[in-house]
């Protein structure tokens, strides 16, 4: 078994590095909601997996900005083989699913599966029907720190904790120090970002903070902020742009945002601290388990990895849609932009993004749910 999984292991890994030709893609202007990053997406050129079929028209969407990168690489293939355009907003997770459960939009991304009152809700939009997870697009949530002098910086998830809940307030902190022994740690303040709107980022960090250190987090987590202190900004993109703009700041976003910012290495137990890398997502991402019933799809993921080289703060987009009553005029469009982004094509972008493709056993399932959606 063990070396199945080694064998499984770096077989996803060189999945995600055996990308087709790529070109360049500038990312949609900044906007208000943060649903941008500065550094652009590439996309692969290759259409062979798009199936337009009776596509057409608009396609409106909302939701998690993680995966905006991802969205604005798939669109710059999809739109012009289909004639459809994507208007994809990434207000973020929780406006994604209340824009789905009242009916706005075609889908929603979201970075955290439904709640079962979301679920309830989504009953009344999906006629006969109800809102389903579709696992699309994994990653690592990378923390980017703005630290003078210091490049490799390592954390562990009690620091983490610690600095996030305004317990740890300098970088010369004696807790910060014993990890980095051999760091020139300058007496500066931290200012630690965090995401002003609810977000599936926040929730699957918190997620993490829970799972490894409760002690030291002692909230009860969610997509909405609940440490007092830090800093707040908008989307991804506004945390990111924070840590990059303030000397001595930290903030978590996924790898995709992190251009030009320097990222934390966690120590896990493992015997090296690890990066946060597509390798080192998939890694994690491969050990997690279905745990939706029926056409939903919903995974648990292992935030306690001691594996080596597994990073453990990763995340999975959820492309969230009706498994029945799908309004009939965007069903087509809808399938077929799901076909092409769960495709091997669509799944080879991802690494040219920052992002991690879902796992063979799992993406197979999303594919033949995606089939039967009506």
């Amino acid at each position: 078994m063990k070396l199945q999984r080694k064998n499984r292991l770096r077989a996803l890994s060189l999945g995600a590095v055996a990308v087709s030709s790529a070109l360049a893609l500038t990312a949609c202007g900044s906007d208000d909601d943060g649903g941008s990053a500065s550094g652009g997406a590439t996309g692969a050129t290759s259409t062979n997996s798009i199936k337009c079929d009776d596509a057409k028209g608009q396609l409106l969407a909302d939701g998690s900005s993680a995966q905006k990168n991802a969205i604005d690489a798939w669109t710059k293939a999809f739109s012009p083989a289909c004639k459809v355009q994507i208007n994809y907003k990434g207000a973020g997770s929780g406006a994604g699913v209340t824009s789905f459960t009242q009916g706005q939009i075609a889908f929603a991304g979201s970075d955290s599966a439904l709640k079962p009152d979301e679920v309830t809700a989504s009953k009344k939009v999906c006629n006969g029907g109800q809102g389903i997870d579709l696992p699309m697009v994994g990653g690592p949530i990378a923390l980017g720190y703005n630290v003078p002098g210091v490049d490799n910086l390592v954390l562990d998830a009690p620091t983490i904790a610690k600095i996030f809940d305004s317990k740890i307030k300098n970088w010369n902190d004696p807790q910060i120090k014993k990890l980095n022994p051999d760091a020139k740690l300058p007496d500066l303040k931290i200012q630690a970002f965090h995401r002003s709107e609810d977000s599936g980022t926040t929730d699957n960090f918190t997620k993490y903070l829970l799972a490894t250190t409760p002690g030291n987090w002692k909230y009860s987590g969610g997509k909405a902020w609940q440490a007092q202190g830090g800093q707040a900004a908008s989307g991804s993109a506004g945390v990111a742009q924070g840590v990059k703009q303030n000397s001595g700041a930290i903030g978590y976003f996924e790898l995709s945002f992190a251009k030009d910012i320097d990222t934390v290495a966690i120590a896990t137990g493992a015997k090296a601290p690890v990066k946060p890398s597509t390798e080192s997502a998939t890694a994690d991402i491969a050990a997690a388990k279905v745990i939706g019933t029926g056409k939903d799809l919903a995974l648990q993921l292992d935030y306690k990895t001691k594996a080596e080289g597994a990073y453990p703060i990763t995340l999975v987009t959820y492309e969230i849609v009706c498994d029945k009553g799908n309004k009939a005029d965007s069903l087509p469009a809808t399938k077929a932009f799901l076909r092409y982004i769960a495709s091997e094509d669509g799944q080879k972008v991802l690494a040219q993004n920052g992002y991690a493709p879902i796992p063979d056993e799992i993406i197979a399932k999303v594919r033949t749910t995606i089939e039967g959606l009506s």
